[in-house]
């Protein structure tokens, strides 16, 4: 009897398991095929656009500005950059996904289903950030062929890479929970997400500006993520590295748990 007792919820814990592993894989499939279907809108613009930017800001405009941090101008502006496609893409994905799936009512069938609502989450933040980083690799490509990069640091440059790409998904994820049409999408990256990136340390470094704006400047997150990202590949960086990370991290969490907690209580998935 009590052996049966314990076979039992361990046979059900399994089973748990084994859904939940094939929820993940499903969800995060879907999520990739989804974007490579339609490679030519999500794939080659990014890239077309930073090679603009290389050519008219890296190129012309930088010949004329002179070197900035050691560097030139346009390998001081290269990490910026791929950071600035990373964030668009993988919080473009994750919002406009999961909000089709909302609008088509697809995800009610994920929601009265036995697969657990972090699944949920963390399945359609890997889609994101697996289109983040694809686009970040091939923005780094088209880099190399302006620039020449060091890279004194490649493990950081994932790292900060993949905490990048997930705080954004996560982000994403939050603006599609309380979008109620197509138009809230636009709304965060057109007023928070742009000045924030701009605003973060893309095209200048914070030593340029007066010293009360250098300290407003810490608030923005993107800050810390462009510098973590520039001292992984070029060795230098406004910022500690360390304090970088950990604002990352703290700003990753606290996303995920607000994500969660909106998406347990069914946030802007009940009529």
């Amino acid at each position: 009897m009590s052996q049966n007792s314990n076979t039992n919820p361990d046979k059900a814990l399994v089973s748990m398991q084994r859904v939940s592993w094939i929820a993940l894989q499903t969800i995060v499939i879907k999520e990739v095929r989804r974007y490579m279907r339609i490679w030519v809108q999500t794939l080659i613009p990014p890239a077309i656009t930073m090679a603009l930017y290389f050519v008219i800001f890296g190129s012309m405009i930088g010949s004329r500005i002179g070197e900035m941090g050691g560097f030139s101008y346009i390998q001081y502006i290269v990490p910026g950059l791929i950071m600035m496609s990373v964030i668009t893409n993988s919080y473009a994905n994750v919002a406009s996904s999961f909000f089709s799936s909302k609008f088509q009512r697809n995800v009610e069938e994920l929601t009265v289903s036995p697969t657990p609502n972090v699944i949920i989450l963390i399945g359609y933040v890997i889609g994101g950030v697996s289109r983040g980083i694809l686009v970040g690799c091939i923005v780094t490509i088209v880099a190399c062929f302006f620039t020449p990069l060091p890279v004194p640091n490649v493990l950081l440059m994932f790292v900060v890479l993949i905490a990048t790409a997930t705080l954004f998904a996560l982000a994403g994820f939050v603006n599609a929970l309380f979008a109620s049409k197509f138009d809230d999408i636009s709304i965060i990256p057109t007023f928070v997400l742009t000045p924030l990136t701009y605003l973060g340390g893309v095209f200048y470094s914070l030593s340029l500006l007066p010293e009360f704006w250098q300290y407003v400047s810490m608030i923005n997150p993107v800050v810390y993520m462009v510098n973590a990202f520039r001292y992984s590949l070029l060795g230098i960086s406004d910022v500690n590295v360390y304090v970088a990370l950990g604002m990352i991290a703290f700003f990753t969490a606290l996303l995920f748990y607000v994500a969660l907690t909106l998406l347990n209580r069914g946030k802007g998935l009940r009529a």
